[in-house]
């Protein structure tokens, strides 16, 4: 199970967000001819990027590798965002690491640096730009969800900090996921903002009703998209009032099976933007508890790594029947635990 803005999975799902932007360099075109990137001094930023990724040979898994291990750390989907132009690195650490891209691709210092352009305009209006994947390509696994979620009102997705998530599944006698509560707090970086985009996606889709979306007050519900062929289902969450700049708000709401699902073996939840606190509980029926169950974590959203597999650490059930995983400043990544029935 998948879910978002802080998404979770064991039959469904959950997503995160916010971030700022500072800076943007100005230097020299690559010269020489020898250089991977030759004669791109006339390119875009992005297509300059694209081109000498190209010319390295190296994957963008192996291109996050050799960043993260040189302290400069940045997604394989932030990196994709970057050559693709729908961002650039903006923000002093994006900077950072840019510039030890470019040694990492055997580029002269400023090849691409010196391509960027100024910062976009930021406004009442216009959230603040950032260096991670959007809302649809965090969710588009396997089809592109963009026409589909674009139904609902994204805007305000960047500019409404995650301070605080604590997701709870709970299992029930028969092994099957029931419902996922949620409970998040969300500060504002913008004045406006009066929604918040919750996403779940089931395992396994199949035949019967997606899960429906219940709020706790004084939340109501707004547009709500299903995709069945992905086991999807997306929905505005509204809240009671605009927020101010700064301001904070609590969101409840509880996602809901309203078919039987299959057995269950995992609860994850989907990071695409840094999270400070980021909280998972898998509560099982006391008279049918797993053999073992263990909490796991990607180095990014996509859900089969060719890096490896996640970092796994072993759990304890304690006297309630419970489990959970602390994710502190993650993102973008899954996070989740999986189990095994005896």
């Amino acid at each position: 199970m998948r879910s978002g803005p802080e998404s979770s999975a064991s039959g469904a799902g959950i997503a995160a967000s916010g971030v700022g932007r500072t800076g943007y360099g100005v230097g020299s075109p690559v010269s020489r001819p020898e250089d991977p990137a030759a004669g791109t001094g006339a390119m875009p930023f992005h297509e300059a990027l694209r081109a000498a990724i190209a010319a390295s040979g190296l994957s963008l898994d192996r291109i996050q590798d050799r960043l993260s291990r040189r302290g400069t750390p940045v997604a394989s989907a932030t990196l994709s965002s970057w050559q693709s132009g729908r961002y650039q690195p903006e923000r002093q650490r994006s900077l950072a690491a840019l510039a030890v891209l470019e040694d990492v691709l055997r580029l002269p210092p400023g090849a691409l640096t010196g391509l960027l352009g100024p910062p976009r305009p930021r406004g009442r209006w216009l959230p603040p730009d950032s260096d991670h994947p959007d809302l649809a390509r965090a969710w588009s696994d396997h089809h592109d969800l963009t026409a589909a979620l674009a139904a609902l009102d994204t805007r305000w997705d960047d500019s409404l900090t995650r301070l605080s998530c604590h997701n709870r599944v709970d299992v029930d006698a028969d092994r099957r996921v029931r419902s996922m509560t949620s409970r998040r707090v969300l500060r504002a970086e913008a004045d406006g903002a009066d929604r918040w985009i919750a996403v779940y996606r089931l395992d396994t889709p199949g035949p019967g009703p997606l899960p429906r979306f219940r709020l706790a007050a004084p939340a109501r519900l707004g547009t709500v998209v299903e995709i069945p062929e992905e086991g999807l289902v997306a929905a505005e969450l509204l809240f009671d009032s605009p927020l101010a700049r700064g301001e904070t708000v609590i969101v409840d709401y509880t996602v809901e099976h309203r078919d039987p699902r299959p057995c269950s073996q995992r609860a994850e939840t989907t990071i695409h933007v840094p999270m400070r606190e980021h909280l998972l509980e898998v509560c099982f029926a006391k008279e049918c508890l797993p053999r073992t169950c263990y909490s796991f974590r990607t180095n990014g959203l996509d859900p089969q790594p060719r890096a490896g597999r996640p970092r796994e650490q072993r759990l304890r059930v304690d006297a309630s029947g419970s489990v959970h995983a602390v994710a502190l400043g993650a993102g973008p990544c899954r996070v989740g635990i999986r189990w095994v029935w005896g």
